[in-house]
This record gives C-alpha cells, sequence and structure tokens, in this order.
C-alpha cells in the first residue's frame, strides 16, 4: 500500500504498556515518539496504539543494547539515521495485487483511451504515491499492458513511465526487483498473470517489459518532491488514513497541483477530498476523482 501510520489492533491500552516482552513504553516517551511521528511524516499516533508502537519498536530497543524508552528516546532526538528507522519501523504496508478493484476497471475502461490519446503527443506520466511493496504500481502497468501482449502494442511508440515511492526502503527495494511469492500473485486476473510474469524458483516474478516501466524510489510525501513534469495519473490510496485533516488537505493540494488538466486521482476507500482539492477536482466514480479544465 503505502506510506502509512502505525495501524492499531484490538483494544486502546492504558497510556503504560505492559512489558512483558521488553521495556515498558511510559507516557512521557510515546508522546515524544508522537511527536517526531507527525513532525517527520504527518503521521498522528493516538494513545491507544501505545502498545502497537511498544512492540514495534522494542527490537530496535534491543539491537542498542539499551534498556529503556527514555534511554531509545534520547538516542533517537540525537541520531538522525535511527530516527529515520523509527518512522519506518511505525509505518505500515499492507498491500495486494488489483487492491480495490473499481480503481482499476475505471483506469482500463476509462482512464486508459485518453491516455492512449495524451501519448499520441506528449509523455504520459503515473505515480503510485505510498507504493508499498508494490503491487499497486505493477497492477496499474499491466492494465496499460493489457490481458495478452498483443494489446500492449501501443506502449512500445510511446513514452509511458510510472514512479513509485514509498517512505520505507525496505517496500520499495521489493518493488525496485519485482519478486513476489505464489500467494502474493493469486489476486492478479488469470490472463495477466500468464502474460506478465514468469516463474523465478518458488516465486514469481514481473517480466522485465513491465518492470521496466516502474521506477521504484524512496521518498516522504511531506518533503520536497524532485518530479519536474506534470502527472496524468496518481494513485495514493489507504495512506491519508493516518494524517490529520490538516496534512490531508495539505497533501491533496499538492497532488492536484501535480495533475495535468484531466488528470485523475485515485484515493483510498475511506478517504475523501478535502480543503482547496475538493474544489478543484470533480467525481469520477466511488474514490476517483479528475482534474478540471480538460
Amino acid at each position: 500500500m503505502s506510506l502509512a501510520g502505525a495501524k492499531a489492533v484490538g483494544r486502546p491500552t492504558a497510556p503504560e504498556a505492559a512489558g512483558a516482552n521488553g521495556a515498558e513504553l511510559g507516557s512521557t516517551e510515546f508522546a515524544a515518539i508522537a511527536a517526531i511521528m507527525q513532525s517527520d511524516a504527518r503521521i498522528h499516533l493516538a494513545p491507544g496504539k501505545v502498545t502497537l508502537v511498544q512492540s514495534r519498536l522494542n527490537r530496535r530497543v534491543r539491537k542498542h543494547g539499551l534498556d529503556s524508552f527514555k534511554d531509545y528516546v534520547k538516542l533517537v532526538q540525537s541520531n538522525a539515521e535511527e530516527r529515520r528507522a523509527m518512522v519506518v519501523a511505525l509505518t505500515t504496508n499492507h498491500t495486494h495485487f488489483f487492491r480495490e478493484g473499481h480503481h482499476f476497471d475505471h483506469l482500463r475502461e476509462t482512464a486508459m483511451p485518453w491516455l492512449k490519446k495524451q501519448a499520441e503527443h506528449k509523455p504520459v506520466r503515473i505515480w503510485s504515491a505510498g507504493c508499498s511493496s508494490g503491487e499497486e504500481v505493477y497492477s496499474i502497468a499491466m492494465c496499460l499492458r493489457g490481458p495478452d501482449r498483443g494489446t500492449a502494442s501501443w506502449l512500445d511508440r510511446a513514452d509511458v513511465k510510472l514512479l513509485a515511492t514509498d517512505l520505507s526502503p525496505i517496500v520499495v527495494d521489493t518493488a525496485r526487483s519485482g519478486v513476489y511469492p505464489a500467494n502474493a500473485v493469486q489476486p492478479i486476473p488469470a490472463p495477466y498473470r500468464a502474460s506478465w510474469l514468469r516463474p523465478e524458483g518458488a516465486d514469481f516474478a514481473v517480466v522485465d517489459e513491465v518492470r521496466k516501466m516502474v521506477t521504484a524510489r524512496v521518498l516522504n510525501l511531506f518533503e520536497a518532491w524532485p518530479m519536474r513534469q506534470k502527472y496524468d495519473v496518481i494513485f495514493c490510496r489507504n495512506v491519508m488514513i493516518y494524517f490529520d485533516d490538516a496534512a490531508k488537505a495539505e497533501l491533496e493540494a499538492r497532488f492536484v497541483d501535480l495533475l495535468v488538466p484531466g488528470g485523475y486521482l485515485y484515493i483510498g476507500h475511506s478517504e475523501r477530498l478535502i480543503g482547496a482539492a475538493a474544489t478543484q477536482m470533480k467525481p469520477a466514480g466511488h474514490t476517483i476523482y479528475v482534474k478540471e479544465g480538460r
């Protein structure tokens, strides 16, 4: 999926987390960690997530030979590398191929005819923002190529590139490699699976024609974006649920600014446009929006 926040599991916990499996995370240290997550990744950690934060970070505490979260917070506040590692450790990366299938139906049936026309006179650029391990961006690429190799000829005459970004270097490496276990590729429709995957030991690899369409990079969505060109399509799904409204409005406005007139924005099933972005986009389906001005 995505750049995401720590996803709470189970019922809300007390401000002090039990330390049966490691150091105890006190309320003061939790508040310091939550402040860093808010400032560095705009991820909101509610007090009910204290047990999850403890379980995610106890491994980091042990790795550095520390006895307490108090010492770990001191380390994070003085060590930029560990601070980045902590932010990554507290993100959730959950995704699968062709997730929220109505988005891919729309991409095939509505967006692709427009993209083909765009490709006749300009480069086409698509961004999977918060790509997690890459299943989303390769689902997009397979849609563009079609269910069999004979339907992909238009791409051979076009300049079409896909960007996949995420906060976590580990999942970006997976996206870059394009290799997935057998159970992960089961949601891919059979014709696409037959055309665009090849066996690689016990796993399956995305074929070179598809993999080479994708550039995978580490990117914090709230830092400077390196892209200089406008984008025709942006997917950012199930990412903004972890942000407060101010962060959502800021990020959505930046997405709209980056889209060409007529470009499409796909967001998660429980997400909505707010703020300035809501005035510049028109609904084009459930959690699908098109930028005005085409």
